[in-house]
């Protein structure tokens, strides 16, 4: 087995630094962010770091690099206060990569990929029209991570659109139905398979 010790990974090369360990923590959601700029401009980006914060109210997290230099998802999310969260299927995922490209303000990642824009008459920022799971949600609040001056970004979520197949009768949400897939590492898209549901655990008598 391998040992790394915190001196060994501050000597690592910057790129096997970080394949190394955006990618020993796990699987992590895969998801689109589509936010809109003041001048209209639609902006879209993949992110691997959104996770549940609650379900009453229905609030979500993602980590937003430090703005040092330009971010356009966060400055649209500050000037317009809302955003999509589209979940990524398999047969998207080479266009999902590519918003990870730096374009300029000016361009809008839909121009650049396969991907298509969709306006709902109830949202003010654009979704992913074949996204499976689609997310409108309002910007809450941000939380300074002062150790690496990253940003938790909480959102909450306004509108829930669900593919009608991945929908079950207890609320539970069955991804693989929708060829969901999740992020490994920086680059890596995995397409998981349900091994079983447990009902709720109690203590053993």
């Amino acid at each position: 087995m391998y040992h790394f010790q915190a001196e060994d990974l501050e000597k690592m090369s910057k790129i096997y630094r970080l394949n190394l360990i955006n990618s020993v923590t796990g699987y992590k959601s895969a998801h689109l962010v589509g936010t809109t700029s003041s001048k209209g401009i639609d902006n879209l980006a993949v992110f691997s770091s959104v996770i549940h914060l609650g379900s009453n109210p229905a609030l979500i997290g993602f980590i937003l690099r430090p703005t040092t230099v330009p971010r356009h998802t966060y400055s649209n999310i500050k000037t317009t206060g809302v955003f999509t969260l589209n979940a990524i299927a398999q047969h998207q995922i080479e266009d999902a990569h590519h918003t990870s490209a730096k374009y300029p303000e000016t361009v809008s990642e839909f121009d650049f990929t396969l991907l298509e824009k969709e306006y709902k008459p109830f949202f003010k920022a654009p979704f992913v029209k074949e996204a499976p799971i689609q997310m409108g949600c309002k910007y809450v609040n941000e939380y300074l991570i002062k150790e690496n001056d990253t940003l938790l970004i909480v959102g909450e979520i306004l509108h829930l659109c669900i593919a009608d197949n991945l929908l079950l009768k207890d609320g539970w949400v069955q991804l693989e139905k929708g060829k969901i897939v999740t992020i490994n590492g920086l680059d890596g898209y995995a397409l998981p398979h349900l091994l079983e549901r447990f009902p709720y655990a109690r203590p053993k008598s």
